[in-house]
């Protein structure tokens, strides 16, 4: 399933969705409901955008939202994720 709930495409090409449909879209991957996103759930979510590298760039994405150490991204740590998507996958969040 590839993203499907973005508004529009900007100028520069990125899918633009609210922060709202960002965190539905992630819950998808939440595979066992925990509502943390581990690195698997985290590269199946990647591989859907159509990104290349999903492995590699899942890694990197933990490594750059994961503040606490856990290994997995949590509720208070999303923000930290749409800053990865916004630079690396093509994705711009709004908030409204």
């Amino acid at each position: 399933m590839a993203i499907k709930a973005y508004r529009s495409i900007s100028r520069d090409g990125k899918r633009i969705m609210t922060m709202d449909e960002f965190k539905q879209w992630l819950k998808k991957f939440d595979a066992d409901n925990d509502g943390r996103i581990s690195k698997g759930e985290l590269r199946n979510a990647i591989y859907e955008t159509g990104e290349r590298f999903a492995w590699w760039k899942s890694r990197r994405a933990i490594k750059f939202a994961d503040a606490d150490g856990s290994g997995f991204i949590e509720e208070n740590e999303i923000t930290y994720l749409v800053d990865f998507a916004e630079k690396y996958l093509g994705i711009r969040v709004i908030y409204i």
